[in-house]
């Protein structure tokens, strides 16, 4: 490996279920960059280590996941608002004099993926979140940046939708899980942040009669690319967005700061990715 060769990488405990080096792998031969993007199994007591010594070994940057995406946000110098408002960063780059600044794109991926594949969703129209956990926060952030006004936040457990409303600065309601139903009325847009319909995982059990045909349905889980609620919304003529598109753009601003280079999210990206 020469001087000129660019390294990246992911951190993670398990990290080899990561699809982030097949992605970025993928960008840097397609773009004939010098680079490499590799895997980096870190347990979370040695993740302090591990990032303090990125800029030693010549990295980049790297990209953060779990379980360390809570935690890292403490060990980086500079840390971007977006990041704080959700509480957890995935991407962290190294700068020049050696510092280590992080953010989080998982907004930012949700948002453009939204954009490109429902670009008739009406912003302006209330939204409804199943899930309250780090994914809910991060496309309940990347709404209300992009201009949304009423977000529904539902969750098994009412505390924990309770909770995330209080914390995100915005008009975020808590909504019972026996009223999910309900709340479909009205609404613009509809987000699974849950693990529920996962493949191998346990159904997400949602009615959709209330909801409006012109609602965009958005399920950030991409196993399978299809989840029951997709197909159920698109049998009824919904617009959907998968959750694979929000993987690949989450990790665009990532790989132009560590190899200068914008790349592209093409259907060839998506074959490759989901390829064995």
């Amino acid at each position: 490996m020469v001087a000129s060769t660019r390294l990246a990488g992911v951190m993670g405990w398990p990290v080899e279920h990561s699809l982030s080096p097949k992605l970025h792998g993928f960008w840097l031969r397609e773009m004939g960059i010098k680079g490499h993007y590799i895997p980096l199994s870190v347990q979370p007591t040695d993740l302090a280590r591990a990032l303090w010594s990125l800029p030693a070994l010549g990295f980049r940057g790297v990209n953060i996941t779990i379980p360390h995406k809570e935690h890292a946000i403490n060990l980086v110098d500079h840390v971007t608002p977006i990041a704080h408002q959700i509480g957890a960063i995935n991407t962290i780059t190294v700068r020049e004099d050696g510092s280590l600044h992080g953010t989080n794109t998982d907004a930012f991926g949700f948002v453009e993926n939204l954009k490109v594949h429902a670009p008739e969703w009406e912003v302006g129209r209330p939204v409804l979140v199943i899930g309250a956990g780090g994914a809910a926060r991060a496309v309940c952030v990347g709404l209300l940046e992009a201009g949304s006004t009423e977000i529904r936040i539902c969750n098994r457990t009412r505390s924990r939708s309770e909770s995330l409303t209080r914390e995100i600065q915005g008009n975020c309601i808590g909504v019972d899980w026996s009223d999910r139903m309900e709340a479909c009325e009205e609404i613009g847009l509809l987000v699974n942040t849950s693990s529920l319909g996962m493949h191998g995982g346990e159904p997400l059990s949602l009615d959709l009669d209330r909801l409006p045909h012109e609602a965009v349905v958005s399920d950030i889980v991409y196993v399978p690319l299809e989840t029951p609620l997709l197909a159920a919304a698109k049998l009824r003529g919904n617009t959907v967005v998968d959750g694979l598109g929000m993987l690949l753009y989450q990790a665009q601003p990532g790989f132009y700061s560590w190899f200068g280079q914008n790349p592209a999210v093409t259907s060839r990206l998506r074959a490759h990715i989901m390829s064995e």
